[in-house]
């Protein structure tokens, strides 16, 4: 478990020490600002507390869960083709961005294709009224279509 921790590298600009140009006579002392003591008071304003919290999970109880969904399943063969199939379908996917990256002009015409995708999207649904209503609408309706749950 981490505990509270104090991170000073996140203090504003102004309340950091101020450096005089230093002449030759003054580059082994360190100037009036740097020496000047800083209050507590002060240096809590300019602190940040991170405190993690570790989730409560017990890894038992996830095994007995995922042995009890498993026992559920009655086709046990299909399940496992179409996890294969989707990792299979993962690193196709993969292999074919790679291959797609490593032609000179390729990714840069897809980052156009993209961006333009984008600007339409917002165009369409974004940007006006209407657009949202229709893209909530819709939304809604593909909800409804995969969940069968209708309102």
């Amino acid at each position: 478990m981490l505990a509270a921790s104090r991170v000073s590298a996140f203090r504003p600009l102004a309340a950091r020490p101020v450096r005089s140009v230093r002449t030759s006579a003054s580059v082994n002392r360190p100037t009036k600002a740097a020496l000047a003591p800083s209050s507590k008071k002060a240096e809590a304003k300019r602190s940040v507390a991170v405190m993690a919290q570790t989730p409560n999970v017990d890894p038992e109880e996830i095994v007995k869960t995922l042995s009890e969904q498993w026992d559920k399943v009655e086709n046990k063969g299909n399940a496992l083709l179409i996890g294969g199939g989707g990792i299979f379908a993962l690193w196709l996917a993969s292999t074919v961005v790679g291959a797609i990256n490593s032609v000179p002009l390729l990714p840069k015409l897809m980052e156009l294709v993209g961006f333009g995708y984008s600007a339409w999207f917002v165009y369409k649904y974004i940007l006006f009224k209407e657009g949202r209503i229709q893209a909530a609408s819709d939304f809604e309706e593909l909800k409804e279509k995969i969940s069968g749950i209708t309102k």
